[in-house]
């Protein structure tokens, strides 16, 4: 069993943060898919898995008020929070927790976006995703939505040394079940910093009511 802890503490130990392979200097993606949500700037944003992500940044300099960045390793955030302004760190909400088994998540009241690049598809087993759906689930209010983005059926097989599961749109749409509709999705080739390629799908949820 794979301590995803102790790895990525140690990745973001020993790594520069803007050599990491997942890096974006600007996220214009996940903030165009944001922007088409057309929230309110104090609505409630859970960045999952945020590791060092630049996203914070730009959702502060955006205005939003209430900001979530949670990931499995203290280190990571420990580094995102010096990527800020001391005023800027501040504002946000910083929790160490397992998303697939949280713990300190589960204490939060309802949210209104779910952000996550990159952590579905390291999860592997059925155990891990079904914790990982259950809390989206209990934290996602109605009519919220979900933003996921993930290596595609064309992507990497592996990242940072581990295993990875790659999806495409529909897979997504199946795994978060008649809940949720699905509003936006499209393939997005992201440059790695050392120039490579990983073909990336990103897609956007709303959280419907099920008559």
């Amino acid at each position: 069993m794979i301590d995803y802890k102790n790895h990525w503490d140690s990745v973001y130990s020993k790594n520069d943060l803007n050599k990491l392979g997942w890096y974006e200097e600007t996220p214009k993606p996940s903030l165009d898919l944001i922007e088409s949500c057309n929230l309110d700037k104090n609505s409630t944003i859970l960045d999952v898995g945020s590791g060092a992500s630049s996203l914070i940044k730009h959702l502060i300099r955006k205005s939003y008020s209430d900001i979530i960045a949670s990931d499995i390793s203290r280190v990571a955030l420990d580094r995102a929070k010096g990527l800020l302004e001391s005023k800027e760190a501040e504002k946000v909400r910083w929790i160490v927790d397992d998303i697939t088994n949280p713990k300190n998540l589960t204490k939060l009241n309802s949210i209104d976006l779910w952000h996550d690049r990159t952590v579905l598809h390291f999860l592997l087993t059925e155990e891990q995703q079904k914790g990982y759906l259950a809390a989206l689930k209990k934290l996602v209010r109605k009519n919220g939505f979900v933003l996921i983005a993930v290596f595609s059926l064309e992507g990497a097989k592996k990242c940072s040394g581990l295993d990875v599961k790659n999806y495409d749109d529909k897979m997504i749409d199946r795994f978060l079940g008649e809940d949720f509709k699905l509003l936006n999705s499209f393939s997005y080739m992201y440059q790695m910093p050392k120039g490579d390629l990983r073909p990336y799908v990103y897609t956007l949820f709303q959280r419907i009511i099920i008559s």
